[in-house]
């Protein structure tokens, strides 16, 4: 367990050291340059199981208020910090939004944690199906990479901040997408990538482990 940060506005933020959905709340908060207490925890770690029933990162605490689940939070530090709004006001946009990352939590995200599971767990026939599904729904999603500079939208959002933790990590997943027919996915991945933020939500574990990709692109 180690303190990167001190506190500013009162949050605290269990997080693992690599993990998309910890490193979703990172960028996020470091999008709206919140400062924060942050505590790299497994989620094995005695003081997590204490404070939270299910045992899983990220969590959030402010004050009273205990947050577990990561569209929850990332929902409410947006909310409750307006600087940088990254979800819609009006409630069409931001239906949608939510509507979007539910079928990433529901379809992306667990591809994800079938393919990154730790090696002792790992199901290699689970992992190559998983594989192949994202593959084939990331390849056959290129129109959206090429209409917009950021996902579905020409302005920076909340689905920006959930899905770059997730690219960063698909070469971990064993993904490669050809650069040639991906060229719009390659380009999205360099402007969310190149952005102060992403760098500066990043833990010294990631960047050593993707600095390197982030160069190549």
């Amino acid at each position: 367990m180690s303190v990167e940060s001190a506190p500013l506005q009162g949050i605290t933020l269990y997080s693992h050291a690599d993990d998309f959905r910890s490193h979703w709340i990172r960028y996020v908060l470091a999008e709206k340059q919140i400062k924060y207490n942050l505590i790299l925890v497994d989620t094995d770690d005695e003081d997590l199981a204490s404070l939270n029933p299910y045992n899983q990162l990220p969590m959030l605490i402010e004050n009273e208020l205990k947050l577990f689940n990561t569209s929850i939070i990332s929902e409410y530090v947006d909310d409750r910090y307006r600087q940088n709004k990254l979800y819609a006001d009006a409630p069409m946009p931001r239906a949608e939004q939510r509507q979007y990352i539910w079928r990433f939590e529901n379809d992306w995200l667990q591809l994800a944690d079938i393919m990154l599971r730790h090696p002792d767990t790992l199901d290699k026939k689970a992992k190559n199906q998983a594989q192949k599904q994202l593959q084939d729904i990331l390849t056959s999603l290129m129109p959206l990479f090429q209409h917009f500079p950021y996902f579905m939208s020409e302005q920076f959002s909340i689905l920006d901040c959930m899905l770059a933790p997730i690219f960063i990590r698909l070469k971990q997943m064993g993904i490669e997408l050809p650069q040639q027919q991906c060229r719009p996915f390659y380009l999205y991945c360099q402007r969310i990538f190149s952005r102060p933020a992403f760098a500066k939500s990043m833990t010294l574990q990631e960047k050593n482990r993707y600095s390197a990709q982030i160069k190549n692109l």
